[in-house]
């Protein structure tokens, strides 16, 4: 009861009008707080090396670099061969076979299968924001998106192609060679070129969010944000620690982290980050997905398991496993350690729904 107090008196000395220090006119005046523009919100707690940016709303479309310049005419091009079965040895997997449209360009798989049915080790995270990160995949191996472009098309477990014969096709096919010349200027369709035209439509996924209620706030149109969901949006920002890894448009620090989750050791082991890195530091550690669409990419972590989304806040509020080494590895310099960004929360059952409610806007 004492936090109450203490917050409603935090809460009157930034609100507009006072506010009376019960539950009910605690959360009224928080969400007051949260219908103002975001430059007038309340500061995040965050730990104090967090360099952390302010929430924001999100262009038509992520940033290109210079040399891959958007156009809507390569993007359409980028929206073809992600559709296209074409793309994979057996002609019957496209891009969009694990990144589904409705599913926020996710699969709603625990892992996904590939070529002859072949189950993948991780699951498919959601496209949406994949123009933002500078290191894709979980464990940030893919780079840039035109790096990353190629790494489904040629992987065995995944679409089992390789470049030679995928640019025979695609240079085979007339359709192509005329989409291609009309984006590109003459020429023979090339891998980079296939590479910058995917890499282009996917800075066009930004669009799915436009219409979500918390895209709406970040514009400066709160109607749709009840009182609940804006309380929830609070605890995202102070009491949670959400704000920790999850900020900015794009709600993701880009960097990694060890949850707990890397079962080392044991089976379903995932050294994640190290073995990109072969840093002991990173042994378990996978790259802080986007929050943007969270409640449509279900299930979630690297290894698809949690899968609904209360079981995921009661691991966070947990904060979450610290597995400790057996007689074994109790000098094995590569146990992983769960970061510390991650505490136990102790927050109760309403502040859970809350959170969830707003998570729900996302």
């Amino acid at each position: 009861m004492l936090g109450l107090w203490l917050g409603a008196l935090a809460c009157t000395a930034n609100a507009a009008q006072p506010c009376v220090a019960t539950a009910a006119d605690y959360k009224t005046c928080i969400a007051n707080l949260y219908r103002q523009p975001v430059a007038q919100w309340p500061a995040p707690t965050v730990d104090a090396d967090v360099q952390w940016q302010e929430m924001a709303a999100l262009p038509a479309h992520a940033p290109a670099p210079p040399d891959n310049p958007f156009s809507d005419a390569k993007a359409a091009l980028g929206k073809k061969l992600f559709n296209d079965p074409k793309l994979s040895r057996s002609g019957q997997i496209a891009c969009a076979s694990c990144h589904e449209a409705d599913l926020a360009f996710a699969d709603g798989r625990r892992v996904s299968f590939g070529h002859d049915r072949q189950s993948g080790r991780r699951n498919a995270p959601s496209l949406v924001m994949s123009g933002y990160s500078a290191a894709l995949f979980w464990d940030g191996r893919g780079g840039s998106l035109e790096q990353q472009a190629m790494h489904p098309i040629i992987d065995p477990v995944e679409m089992a192609f390789d470049i030679p014969q995928l640019l025979q096709r695609l240079n085979s096919d007339t359709s192509y060679g005329t989409q291609f010349a009309e984006v590109f200027g003459p020429g023979p369709i090339t891998q980079e070129k296939t590479a910058q035209a995917l890499a282009t439509f996917q800075r066009t996924l930004v669009t799915a969010t436009r219409t979500t209620a918390f895209e709406q706030l970040l514009r400066g149109r709160p109607q749709r944000m009840s009182e609940e969901q804006l309380y929830g949006l609070h605890l995202f920002r102070t009491k949670a620690r959400c704000m920790n890894c999850h900020f900015g448009p794009a709600l993701s620090d880009e960097q990694f982290h060890n949850v707990g989750l890397s079962y080392y050791g044991r089976k379903y082991e995932d050294l994640g980050r190290y073995q990109v890195t072969g840093k002991p530091e990173d042994v378990g550690a996978f790259r802080t997905p986007s929050l943007r669409l969270v409640s449509k990419t279900a299930p979630w972590m690297h290894n698809g398991l949690f899968v609904n989304m209360e079981g995921t806040l009661a691991f966070y509020n947990m904060g979450m496993p610290r597995p400790r080494p057996n007689a074994q590895q109790a000098n094995d310099p590569l146990f992983p350690t769960t970061s510390e960004r991650l505490k136990v929360l102790n927050m109760d059952k309403d502040e859970l729904r809350a959170l969830r409610s707003f998570l729900d806007t996302l």
